[in-house]
């Protein structure tokens, strides 16, 4: 019990990182991740609808028709992400709005309707914790490594929550010019593109 609850967590961090091994999440990944703050918020919410969906489809798992399995997923999806919609909205409003419309799009993400049907629906509640937590870190770790690097290329720096930076490339490198389309929309497809190469790299040694 104990090791396949390590395996259903761990598998999310690194063997299924939704974006780069299951290339999943495409979406968020390219459309958020300017900055490592962004990528960090959008991951956190993500996270949450992951976790707390995956429990309650697992619970009722036994009495959801067969039928209409997929429609009451999204049901108990969208309930969930309107819970982190509000809740940045009171507490992390100069992050909501830099998330715009991709927090309200995580209904329709494929990470989470997917765990909830592949995983969820087919164990019981422990283990679907720790498979949407599991998948939900990865994706965090993902989009604010993705975040990192084009900050770092495009600003220069990394900031977080608005102030001042915590690093900042020109204290090292005194002549480095910003490369300013890492955080335009090229530069999100570069980004990931270096970082899946990356993966693939360490993966074949």
């Amino acid at each position: 019990m104990a090791q396949s609850l390590v395996k259903e967590f761990t598998k999310g961090l690194w063997a299924e990182i939704p974006p780069f091994r299951l290339v999943l999440g495409l979406c968020p990944t390219l459309a958020v991740t300017k900055s490592v703050e962004n990528g960090i918020g959008m991951g956190v919410a993500t996270t949450f609808v992951l976790v707390f969906s995956n429990l309650l489809i697992s619970m009722l798992r036994n009495v959801i028709p067969a039928k209409v399995r997929i429609a009451c997923y999204i049901v108990i999806i969208a309930t969930f992400v309107t819970i982190v919609e509000l809740a940045m909205q009171a507490f992390t409003y100069p992050l909501f709005l830099k998330l715009g419309i991709f927090i309200p799009l995580i209904v329709v993400n494929c990470i989470v309707l997917g765990r909830a049907e592949a995983f969820a629906s087919k164990n019981n509640a422990v283990m679907s914790i720790a498979d949407g937590l599991g998948i939900g870190i990865g994706f965090t770790l993902s989009l604010a490594a993705l975040g990192a690097v084009r900050e770092i290329l495009g600003a220069g720096t990394i900031t977080i929550w608005g102030g001042t930076p915590i690093f900042d490339l020109t204290t090292i490198f005194a002549g480095f010019q910003p490369f300013g389309f890492m955080v335009e929309a090229p530069g999100a497809f570069v980004g990931l593109g270096l970082m899946l190469a990356a993966m693939n790299l360490i993966g074949s040694k």
